[in-house]
């Protein structure tokens, strides 16, 4: 039974709990690595954002590990719903089908900036956080599957697929660290997108 303290507590807590969601501590704890890496998420700054006091973080949050734990969460299910609606587009042609998932990658990385500042930022903490590492290890053998299941449709060989697959994602990673830069030439998104193309996927019917 709780305590008239504890009543007291929970009753001043819940107006301004109430206002907010899990999803807005979580978007600002987002934020919060983007602009500074994992170190940067504070709860009392990002209380200090959302204009609440810190002890209504303890209305969604056991503490500082479960927001960490949580935003990373939602990174990981965000990421292979993605790759799961790739996976799932197809049409009557398969280097279309190919050249859709790549558009797809680079318009993420090119829209969404955030997005590739803050798996930076995840591949550097997975160094020192054990369940991060882990979570990479899935996303990334996600990823592998759904370039390799798009580049078995035209090569119609395994291995060379799985190679090719290999070939496509160290592309484009290498391609969101040079859109990562604080200063590119001017369609740098575009010249990118444009060789990985020629060379990792009309080559492969040419």
């Amino acid at each position: 039974m709780d305590t008239p303290d504890q009543n007291h507590k929970t009753k001043s807590m819940a107006p301004e709990a109430a206002r907010l969601s899990r999803d807005n501590w979580l978007d600002e704890a987002f934020k919060a690595v983007v602009a500074g890496g994992f170190e940067n998420v504070k709860v009392l700054a990002i209380a200090e954002k959302l204009k609440v006091t810190r002890g209504s973080f303890y209305w969604h949050f056991s503490d500082h590990a479960d927001l960490i734990n949580s935003l990373l969460m939602r990174w990981k299910l965000s990421q292979l719903e993605l790759d799961e609606k790739l996976k799932s587009h197809r049409s009557h042609n398969p280097i279309q089908d190919l050249e859709f998932v790549v558009d797809a990658a680079f318009n993420q990385a090119g829209s969404e900036l955030e997005n590739l500042r803050f798996e930076q930022a995840l591949r550097a903490l997975s160094h020192l956080h054990a369940g991060a590492a882990q979570m990479l290890v899935e996303v990334d053998a996600e990823r592998m599957n759904l370039f390799e299941s798009k580049f078995l449709v035209i090569v119609k060989d395994k291995a060379k697929a799985r190679d090719l697959a290999a070939l496509l994602y160290l592309a484009i990673v290498g391609g969101y660290q040079a859109l990562s830069r604080p200063v590119n030439p001017p369609n740098i998104r575009a010249y990118l997108q444009g060789l990985i193309s020629n060379y990792l996927v009309l080559k492969q019917v040419t």
